[in-house]
This record gives structure tokens, C-alpha cells and sequence, in this order.
């Protein structure tokens, strides 16, 4: 199945050939700003935007005799112009200047795709919401029958968190989209802040307030950690699906195409393949961004510590979420769901699930809620002992037909009093 809500290859953001482009436009955007304070000969700048590209081949070739990125990177920028333009390349920049400021960049592509993403998964769920509003089910606390609820307020629930992660990853890539060209040790003594502004409001990135020879990890640790959040959430749906397709169960299903097998030993297997990878994949999310919090404490004003993960742990961690929210969005879309089923298994406990209702009116009619409590929870442990229909055990208790007509007992085993509200729930996440 082709999936339908990939986007341009979120792993093309982290290839070399973009990486280098970054670095690029970081360095063109200084010559640029140096140039609009006289320092650097507007001709140069010319010369170099449109004389150079990124040569992958050829940076890795410098780079393997260097053993210096980017030394490589702007000789072979170098290579590319005449000797007069040339020198000015690099001109007053420490090496994080472009690495960091480029990697702003990147973060801010793969962040905005995963915007994007998080935007396509809420809108399906929504959509499923509001189809399954009034598909009652079972509620179950501590994995045992509690109340009935319906498919589409568990669903309005996923909704409204993705949501509230969509927010917070917004924020955290407006976070991490931060610039800086402060030099070796964050002091300008090479480079004035005002040639600074002008590199990152070229690039569309805010300005670093201040900063070492590298921008805070603060920023990076707090976007991987949002990720890790999503992934978390998507775990937490994954895991239910995964309940409500157990056979015993057999409420929800994912998609199960046509042709596809289950078992290589077991042709009757319908396994969730897609939820269990979602499960897994959220526990490196959360790995992740551990040690992108370890990152944060580098030696003075900047040690390598942080470096060589973040060349895994960045693209990973886009590229990973990325894929769990496309394949989700595709297992949400086309989610099996088998209400008669659902309809099956509220009623599995013989009316058990309503023994709050009877209590209530146990309570409402003048019985001590202690007395009430009792009543019924020795019609519900006999309901559960003796596999007896727990409407029929008080509907035969004198000590709760002392108090409620046959009637009153028959109004406490109304599915409709339990989803009275939904709709109200539902206006207020702006689904109906």
C-alpha cells in the first residue's frame, strides 16, 4: 500500500547534498551582511552565489585529508571562485556559526513537515470521531468492564491530545529555528551582533538573545523531547487498538489489505503488525531524547560531546516520527470497527456495568449510600460468582425493591442516561 500522506522524503532534509546547502546559504547570507557594512566587495558575494554549488564528492575528498568538515566544505567553495572573492568565505565565522545556524535550518524543515503530519493525523481522527459519536462500547478501567462509553469520545480524546502536541511542537520548532554568528566564544569579537541580525533574518530564523561558541542544547533537547511526547501518544493508541483487536475482544482491527498474510504458519492470522512497529518505534523516540538532554551539559563554552550523537539522534528522530504518523494516519483511515460487537461485549456482564446507576437510585430514594453500596455489590460478586444476570439478582432483592418500583430498576439499565452528553463534549472540541 502506497501511503497516502508521505510527504517530500522527510530524509532528504538530513542528506548531505542539503546539509551542504545550508551551510552555504549560511555563508552566502554572511558575505551578504559583511557586504551591507562595507567590509566585503559586493562583486565577491556575487561571485561566489553564483559560481558555486555543493560538491559532495569533492568536500569528502578534502575532508579525508583535513579531517576537518568544514575546512573541506569551504575549500571547496574556494575551488570553485576566483582568488579574490575566495578570501572573503568564511570571512570572521567559527565553524558553529554555519553548523549550528544551518542545523537551525534543517530542524526547522523537518519540524514544519512533522507539523504538517501531526495536522493530517488530527484531522482523520476528528473525522472518525464524529462518524463513531453514538458507537456505544464498553469502558474499561484497569482492563475490566467499567461504564459504557462510546468509539467516538474515546477518539474525541485522541483528537483533542494530538492537538495539544501539535501546539507544543510548534512551539518547540519555533524554539530550535534560532540563529547565531557570534564567534569562538559567543563575544562578537570578530563579528558585530548587527551582522548577526541581518545573516538570520535573511535566513528566516530568530536571533539567538546570546549565546557560547554554540547554541544552548536547551533548544534541541526540548524538540526531541515534543517527538518523544507524539511518539508516546501514538503508543497509547497503538496499544489500545491492539487490546481491541485481541480475539477475545475483536472491537477494532488495523487494515488488513488484500493478499496480505498474517503468519507463515498460520493462514487464518490477522496480527497488528502496524500498532506493534508504532509501540517499538516510540521507545527509541524516548531513548532519544534522553540523551539529547545529556546533551546539555558540554564543558565551558562548548566541548564535541553533543555532536557526533546529534548526527543519529536529529534525523532519527524526525525521519522515525515522520513514518509513525503517516502509517498511523493510514491505519486510522481505514480502522476496522465492528459495533455489533462492541454491542456484544457491554452486555457480556449481564447489566453489571450499570451497578452505579442502581446505586444512585438506590441512594436517591432514601437508602444510606453504605446500605446501597452493600445491596448491590452482593448482587454484583453473585452476578460475577455464579454467572447470573445481575439485572435479574436486584430486580429479586427485596431489600432494593423496598425502595424502587420495577420500574425505577428498568430506567437504571438505560445505555441512553450514559451518553447523554457526548454531544455537549463533542461542541466543545468543535466536532459538531
Amino acid at each position: 500500500m502506497i501511503p497516502r500522506y508521505t510527504r517530500p522524503e522527510i530524509g532528504q532534509v538530513w542528506s548531505d547534498e542539503n546539509k551542504f546547502e545550508c551551510w552555504r546559504q549560511v555563508e552566502i547570507a554572511a558575505m551578504r551582511a559583511w557586504s551591507a557594512v562595507g567590509k566585503v566587495p559586493e562583486s565577491a558575494v556575487k561571485e561566489v552565489e553564483a559560481n558555486t554549488c555543493v560538491d559532495v564528492s569533492r568536500i569528502q575528498e578534502i575532508e579525508s585529508e583535513v579531517r576537518h568538515d568544514v575546512i573541506a566544505f569551504t575549500t571547496s567553495l574556494a575551488e570553485q571562485t576566483d582568488a579574490d572573492a575566495s578570501r572573503f568565505i568564511h570571512y570572521g565565522l567559527t565553524s558553529s556559526d554555519v553548523l549550528d545556524t544551518a542545523l537551525a535550518l534543517q530542524l526547522k524543515q523537518a519540524g514544519e513537515m512533522l507539523i504538517d503530519d501531526v495536522q493530517d493525523l488530527v484531522r482523520v481522527i476528528g473525522e472518525q470521531a464524529k462518524r463513531h459519536r453514538k458507537t456505544p462500547m464498553i469502558g474499561r478501567t484497569h482492563g475490566v468492564h467499567a461504564e459504557p462509553v462510546t468509539l467516538g469520545l474515546k477518539l474525541a480524546i485522541w483528537y483533542e491530545e494530538l492537538d495539544r502536541a501539535r501546539v507544543r511542537l510548534e512551539d518547540a520548532v519555533r524554539e530550535v529555528s534560532f540563529g547565531k554568528i557570534s564567534g569562538a566564544t559567543g563575544t562578537y569579537a570578530q563579528v558585530p551582533p548587527h551582522v548577526e541580525d541581518m545573516v538570520c533574518e535573511e535566513l528566516g530564523l530568530s536571533r539567538a538573545p546570546i549565546s557560547s561558541q554554540i547554541l544552548g542544547r536547551d533548544r534541541h533537547a526540548a524538540f526531541l523531547t515534543q517527538i518523544s511526547l507524539i511518539g508516546a501518544l501514538l503508543e497509547k493508541y497503538a496499544t489500545e487498538i491492539r487490546h481491541l483487536q485481541r480475539t477475545e475482544v475483536r472491537e477494532l482491527e488495523e487494515p488488513f489489505s488484500s493478499g496480505q498474510k498474517g503468519s507463515s504458519a498460520m493462514p487464518h492470522k490477522r496480527n497488528p503488525i502496524v500498532t506493534e512497529r508504532i509501540t517499538g518505534l516510540a521507545r527509541l523516540l524516548r531513548s532519544n531524547a534522553q540523551v539529547a538532554v545529556e546533551n546539555i551539559a558540554l564543558w565551558h563554552e562548548r566541548d564535541i560531546s553533543h555532536s557526533s550523537v546529534e548526527r543519529v539522534i536529529l534525523p532519527d528522530s524526525t525521519i522515525l516520527l515522520h513514518y509513525m504518523l503517516v502509517r498511523f494516519t493510514m491505519v486510522m483511515d481505514d480502522l476496522e470497527v465492528y459495533p455489533e460487537r462492541m454491542m456484544q461485549n457491554l452486555h457480556m456482564t449481564g447489566g453489571l456495568i450499570f451497578s452505579q446507576k442502581v446505586l444512585l437510585a438506590l441512594v436517591a430514594a432514601g437508602m444510606s449510600r453504605e446500605n446501597a453500596y452493600e445491596v448491590v455489590q452482593d448482587c454484583a460478586m453473585r452476578s460475577w460468582r455464579e454467572s447470573e444476570s445481575f439485572a435479574a439478582l436486584i430486580r429479586d432483592d427485596e431489600r432494593a425493591t423496598a425502595y424502587l418500583s420495577p420500574e425505577k430498576l428498568q430506567e437504571c439499565f438505560a445505555l441512553g442516561s450514559h451518553l447523554q452528553h457526548v454531544d455537549q463534549v463533542f461542541e466543545r472540541l468543535g466536532l459538531i
